[in-house]
């Protein structure tokens, strides 16, 4: 009579559907009443022991719904579930048979997290049989069987808009309790929207793309400085079916707001022409992946046109560990504005599309004081936290809009953390998919029948979603934008709508933080260690001809060493941090000084050469050489303790640098060479060598003192032997004073006998001008100026 009062054409009325299952509830009471009779004649105890088992005996059989289709159903539409069927038990299930079951309506979010978290199959609770039974044949232990449900909506009795439980429960028998017993059942949700509901829910979709740190600060030696990668994970996840290129393949088709590590596109751009593959000992192997970089980038180019980016700071820089452990480490901030600032003209350049810097997004939206702080430093004004730490104090009986005032400028927008949370977990399975798909669309029409107001909501993903998870969240995010409670919009837009007036705007304190969270932070060394690399790079670049080689690769480096990636990775942060760091110490050495062995001075001066080495492709200037005596009382350099000369060596070459020593002793002395930069910081290790000193020493003086006493007798020996001719010719002289020495008696003596002493500069001096002709003006000088008083280095000539 019920069907009778309902119009042709039209659907039950909500009064008519209720009064219907009231009267098939009636109907069926003498025949329950007439089972119960039937049943009571084992005994009691049998008729309890069947009572349990109907309930216990629920997860006998897995019940997987691997499709609900259309997910968000119309008046019009057939509802189609399909899924699979598997034995878990140990007996054959006879008389199976299938039955959809219509749950009550679900009028709240938490009633829905209830349900979800229900198992097993409770009558009367989880609703009443809706559809043809399914009758299905014997379901042996072990095997899947496929399974298919299709129902017309309008079968299913719905009521008005709401979220209803929707289940699928498997009866049959086994051998051992050969009585029908629900062996199986699965419950989902089934969001109802019939007609235009009252208001939409503006909603934003963050759709991540980051990675984990893939490039190291090795680059090849030639002009375009080729990369060196940790490993080729890239380029797997890059191919078809990764989880990088399902991330673009399903997002070129939603309206979502891309949120992008620019490192990636860098390490992404870098493969797209020949990259290393970081080996042992140093050893690098050839990248593989230039063919799917390339059309990766092809295809995020043709993906983003036309939609929001938001640009992370370069590397994805750990907010959180930074705000608690790096800020008191000299230099850290410093390294948060160079990510943000080079975040954009990295993104621009490489998918030609101007992305927004002005979001910092921590942490799974994880807030407190000092995070905010940190995370609006380097110029981001809107920080992206979550609903479950920036939490509703107010008492509202529904969620408020995201955008909140938090102080300072700053605006948070608060993921709605039901919401985002949604797809964390094992999705490989088309089961799993399924029942987070429906969930979540549940939640989202349950959202919007909270309140009249229309709302601006953001759903904040995991930062690196698997392929399965990204294949989930676009199932999701299809059936919501077809839906009719749904408005997208992008997330400048959510960020600038009206606040809620009634929602907090409190950010919770350092304690609130969750402690799962800090224990995955970079611990205060690693920042630390970030510094003094920062310092050895800094002394290292001055002496650089082109700097850019070096300080960019490094940069970009250290960058990635605060990369929100390495939570739960302590051990690889750690060595990544170590590899930067040591092939920053390989480049530094590769100028040096090369080792001495002990220097020999021979007499009182003499000159000491030090070579300097670069080993480096390009060329090195401002350097400054110290070359210090331990005893300047015994061995002066340069007439003090030390000397200093500025020192440039081209790339590949050696450069001696001379210094003029002085000694005032015999004895060894120990001698150091450092290098400096031109602001005074050492370079390098030092280099320490001996100079054994050997003054002149009195048995020379004596030998020079017997050979100028025999120079002065030769000279007296002349000088009288010139008298005596002399008086000898006045003697011999006539009148008239001619010469007579030539018809004279003959010279006793002979000119034979005349001695003449040449020093070695006479005979240098008649050698070099040719033994009596005039000098030119062509003529070199002599190579040391005559009665010179400065000591001669070794080997040097000296005039007496």
């Amino acid at each position: 009579m019920a069907e009778a009062a309902d119009f042709p054409g039209t659907s039950p009325s909500p009064a008519r559907r209720l009064l219907r299952r009231t009267g098939a509830l009636l109907a069926a009471a003498p025949l329950l009443a007439g089972l119960v009779q039937l049943t009571a004649a084992p005994s009691a105890q049998a008729t309890g022991r069947t009572s349990a088992k109907a309930v216990s005996g629920s997860g006998t059989v897995a019940v997987g719904l691997d499709s609900l289709t259309p997910s968000v159903p119309s008046e019009d539409d057939t509802l189609t579930v399909s899924g699979t069927l598997t034995n878990k038990g140990k007996q054959t299930i006879t008389e199976a048979h299938l039955d959809l079951v219509v749950g009550p309506e679900i009028d709240t979010r938490s009633g829905i997290d209830d349900a979800f978290r229900r198992t097993g199959y409770t009558p009367g609770s989880d609703g009443s049989e809706a559809g043809d039974e399914q009758k299905l044949p014997a379901l042996t232990p072990g095997v899947a069987e496929a399974f298919s449900i299709t129902v017309p909506v309008e079968d299913l009795d719905l009521g008005g808009a709401g979220v209803y439980q929707l289940g699928v429960k498997l009866s049959g028998e086994t051998s051992a309790q050969p009585w029908e017993q629900v062996l199986g059942f699965q419950r989902t949700f089934l969001p109802w929207q019939p007609g235009e509901p009252d208001t939409t829910t503006r909603t934003t979709f963050l759709w991540p793309l980051v990675s984990d740190v893939q490039m190291t600060a090795q680059t090849g030696s030639n002009e375009r400085q080729t990369p060196v990668f940790l490993d080729d994970g890239l380029t797997e996840d890059l191919s078809p079916g990764g989880r990088l290129e399902q991330l673009v393949a399903l997002g070129k088709d939603l309206d979502v707001t891309w949120v992008i590590d620019p490192d990636l596109l860098a390490s992404v751009d870098a493969m797209t022409e020949t990259y290393e593959i970081q080996g042992e000992n140093g050893a690098t192997t050839p990248g593989r992946g230039q063919g799917v970089a390339k059309r990766w980038l092809a295809d995020l180019q043709n993906a983003v046109a036309g939609k929001e980016v938001v640009a992370l700071p370069f590397g994805d820089t750990d907010l959180a560990s930074l705000a608690h452990n790096g800020t008191s480490v000299s230099g850290s901030l410093s390294h948060l504005k160079e990510a943000t600032e080079v975040a954009a003209s990295t993104v621009e350049t490489i998918i030609h599309v101007k992305p927004s810097t002005d979001f910092a997004w921590p942490v799974n939206g994880a807030v407190d004081p000092s995070i905010v702080k940190v995370a609006t430093s380097a110029g981001a004004d809107t920080v992206i936290a979550r609903s479950d730490s920036l939490q509703e104090t107010g008492g509202l009986s529904y969620t408020p809009s995201a955008p909140r005032p938090i102080g300072g400028g700053t605006t948070a927008v608060v993921a709605d953390a039901r919401l985002s949370t949604a797809f964390q977990g094992d999705l490989t399975t088309a089961s799993a998919g399924t029942l987070v798909v429906q969930r979540f669309l549940a939640q989202s029409l349950a959202l919007n029948l909270q309140t009249d107001k229309q709302r601006s909501i953001v759903v904040a993903p995991q930062r690196m979603p698997s392929a399965s998870q990204a294949r989930t969240m676009a199932q999701a995010l299809t059936a919501l934008q077809g839906g009719t409670w749904n408005e997208p919009r992008p997330l400048t837009d959510t960020a600038a709508a009206r606040p809620d007036p009634g929602a907090t705007t409190t950010v919770p304190g350092a304690s609130a933080y969750p402690k799962s969270l800090r224990r995955q932070e970079l611990p205060r060394k690693a920042f630390e260690q970030i510094a003094t690399t920062q310092v050895k790079l800094d002394n290292f670049e001055v002496i650089l001809s082109d700097e850019s080689r070096v300080v960019t690769p490094f940069g970009r480096a250290m960058n990635r060493a605060m990369s929100t990636s390495w939570r739960g990775h302590a051990v690889a942060a750690a060595n990544y941090r170590d590899g930067v760091e040591r092939y920053l110490d390989d480049l530094a050495d590769q100028v040096s000084l090369i080792d001495k062995s002990e220097t020999k001075l021979s007499g009182r001066s003499a000159t000491i050469p030090v070579t300097v080495q670069n080993n480096l492709v390009q060329d090195v200037d401002r350097l400054v050489l110290r070359l210090t005596s331990t005893a300047p009382n015994r061995l002066e350099i340069g007439g003090e303790a030390y000397d200093e000369q500025p020192v440039a060596v081209s790339g590949g070459h050696s450069q001696s640098v001379k210094f003029t020593t002085s000694a005032n002793a015999n004895g060894r002395v120990t001698v150091i060479a450092q290098l400096f930069t031109e602001d005074g910081q050492a370079y390098g290790d030092p280099v320490t060598f001996d100079v054994k000193v050997t003054e002149i020493t009195a048995t020379v003086m004596l030998v020079i003192g017997g050979g100028v006493l025999l120079l002065v007798l030769a000279g007296f020996r002349m000088y009288t032997q010139r008298k005596r001719a002399a008086a000898r010719d006045a003697e011999g002289s006539g009148p008239d004073g001619a010469d007579e020495s030539a018809e004279g008696p003959e010279n006793p003596e002979g000119p034979e006998e005349r001695l003449t002493v040449h020093t070695e500069e006479t005979e240098e001096s008649d050698t070099r001008s040719g033994a009596g002709e005039p000098e030119q003006p062509s003529d070199p000088t002599p190579d040391t100026a005559a009665e010179n008083p400065d000591p001669s280095g070794t080997g040097e000539r000296v005039d007496r």
